[in-house]
C-alpha cells in the first residue's frame, strides 16, 4: 500500500477518535456539573483537554518514528508506525475521558500542554541555529586544513585558480597556486552593506516619524500599504532596476563630474538596496514609535516643548532600542542579499575604496562556489563554508552589540525617568 492513502487513512482515524473525544468528554463533565457537583473548569476545556490526550501522543509518536527514519536511516514499517500511533491515540482518548472529574484541573492541564508546545517550537528555532552552524564549521574546518586560517582572514587577493586540481589529486599542476583572502569580499560586502544603510536607516526613520506623528489618518492609511509594496518586490527586479537604470544614470553623472565609473559598481546595488530595505526599518520604527505612551508627548507639550523638540527629545529617545533593532535587522537583510550585487556590481574580488568600481560581496562567492561543477572536496568548494563561517560570526556579533547597545539605553532612560 501507498504512503499517501495511508497517511490519509491515519489523518481521517485520528481526526474521528478526536471528535469522540470531544463529545464524550464534553458529556461526561456535564453530566458532573448537572449532578450538581463543583468542578474546576468547564465542560468544554475538560473536552479539548480529551483531545489533546488523544491526537498529541499519536502526532508526538509517528513524528519520533518518522525522525529516526528519515534522519537515523531506521527501516519502520510504515503501517506498523501509524497503527501504533492509532492504538496509543485510542489509549489516549480513554486516559483523557477518565481525567473528566470533579477534582481534575482540565485548564491548568492545557495551559501546561500548550505551554510545552511553545517551548518545542523554541527549542526548534535554537536546535535549527546550532543545526546551521554544525554543518557550516565541520566543512569549515576541512578549509582550513587545506589553507591558512590566517591567510584567510587577512589575505588581500581571492583567486581560486586551479584549486580544483587539488581535489583530483593533482595539486603540483597548479592547485597550489591558489590564494584565498577574503579581506577583498568582505570590503565589498561592508562598502555595499553601508551604502544601503546610508539610505535606507534616515529615509525610513523619517518616513515611519512622519506617518506616525504627523501624516492625517487618510495619508496613512494609503502611504504606509505602499511604502510596504517595496518589501513583496522579488529581489531580481531590484537587479534589473539597478543594472538597467541606476547604474547608468550613476555612470553619467560620475561622468559629469570628470570621474571614471564602471558600469558595474558598488554604488547602483547599494542605492536599490537601500530603497529595498526602506520598509523594513519603516514598519518596524514606525510600530515602536506609535507604542510610546501618548502621556509621554501631553507631559512634554504640557512643559513648553514644541512639537518637533518633543518628537527629538522624548518620543526618539523611547523608541531608540526599536529603532536600532530594525536598523541590525536591515543590515543583517543588506549583508546577506546576493541577486542586486550579481546583477549590479559584478563578481570580481576588488580590493578598492571606489565605490565607483566593480567589486563583489560574500554571498555572490558562496553562490559561485558552490553551483560550478567542481568537486565538492575541492578548496574552492569548501571555502564556501569558511565565508559562511566568518559572516555567521560577524552577523552575532552585531547582533551581540545590538542587544548590548539596546540594553545601555533602556538602563539610561529608565534612570533618567526615575
Amino acid at each position: 500500500m501507498q504512503t499517501n492513502p495511508l497517511l490519509a487513512l491515519f489523518g481521517g482515524a485520528l481526526l474521528l477518535l478526536g471528535l469522540i473525544a470531544f463529545f464524550i468528554g464534553r458529556a461526561k463533565a456535564a453530566r458532573v456539573r448537572a449532578a450538581g457537583v463543583a468542578m474546576h473548569a468547564q465542560p468544554d476545556q475538560y473536552a479539548w483537554f480529551a483531545v489533546l490526550a488523544t491526537a498529541g501522543p499519536a502526532l508526538l509518536v509517528s513524528a519520533l518514528g518518522a525522525f529516526v527514519m528519515l534522519l537515523l536511516g531506521a527501516e519502520i514499517p510504515v503501517p506498523y508506525l501509524l497503527a501504533g500511533s492509532l492504538i496509543i491515540a485510542a489509549l489516549g482518548l480513554m486516559f483523557g475521558i477518565n481525567k473528566a472529574k470533579p477534582d481534575f484541573h482540565a485548564r491548568q492541564a492545557i495551559e501546561r500542554v500548550i505551554g510545552w508546545i511553545l517551548i518545542g517550537a523554541a527549542l526548534i528555532s535554537i536546535f535549527t541555529t546550532f543545526g546551521i552552524l554544525f554543518s557550516i564549521v565541520f566543512e569549515a574546518l576541512r578549509f582550513f586544513q587545506m589553507h591558512s586560517f590566517w591567510d584567510f582572514i587577512t589575505g588581500t587577493v581571492w583567486n581560486p585558480g586551479a584549486s580544483f586540481l587539488v581535489a583530483a589529486g593533482r595539486g603540483d599542476e597548479g592547485g597550489a597556486a591558489a590564494q584565498f583572502g577574503s579581506v577583498p569580499l568582505f570590503a565589498g560586502t561592508f562598502m555595499i552593506t553601508a551604502i544601503a544603510m546610508l539610505v535606507a536607516i534616515p529615509v525610513g526613520l523619517l518616513s515611519a516619524i512622519y506617518m506616525s506623528e504627523f501624516a492625517p489618518a487618510r495619508v496613512r492609511t494609503f502611504a504606509k500599504p505602499t511604502l510596504e509594496v517595496l518589501a513583496g518586490i522579488p529581489t531580481v527586479v531590484y537587479g534589473f532596476f539597478a543594472a538597467i537604470t541606476v547604474a547608468p544614470i550613476i555612470v553619467n553623472v560620475a561622468g559629469f563630474f570628470g570621474l571614471d565609473a564602471s558600469f558595474n559598481n558598488a554604488v547602483a546595488p547599494g542605492l536599490v538596496m537601500g530603497i529595498m530595505i526602506i520598509p523594513f526599518i519603516s514598519s518596524l520604527s514606525d510600530d515602536v514609535i506609535n507604542s510610546v505612551p501618548d502621556s509621554m508627548r501631553q507631559g512634554s507639550l504640557a512643559l513648553g516643548m514644541t512639537k518637533s523638540e518633543t518628537i527629538r527629545d522624548v518620543v526618539i529617545p523611547a523608541a531608540l532600542p526599536g529603532i536600532i533593532s530594525a536598523s541590525l535587522l536591515a543590515v543583517s537583510r543588506a549583508l546577506g542579499e546576493t541577486m542586486i550585487v550579481v546583477m549590479a556590481a559584478g563578481m570580481r574580488p576588488n580590493l578598492t575604496a571606489n565605490p565607483l568600481e566593480d567589486m563583489t560581496t560574500v554571498t555572490v562567492r558562496i553562490v559561485a562556489a558552490l553551483t560550478g561543477d567542481l568537486e565538492f572536496e575541492s578548496a574552492e568548494t569548501l571555502s564556501a563554508f569558511a565565508l559562511g563561517l566568518v559572516l555567521f560570526a560577524v552577523t552575532l556579533s552585531l547582533n551581540l552589540v545590538s542587544v548590548i547597545m539596546i540594553r545601555r539605553f533602556r538602563e539610561k532612560y529608565r534612570v533618567n525617568n526615575l
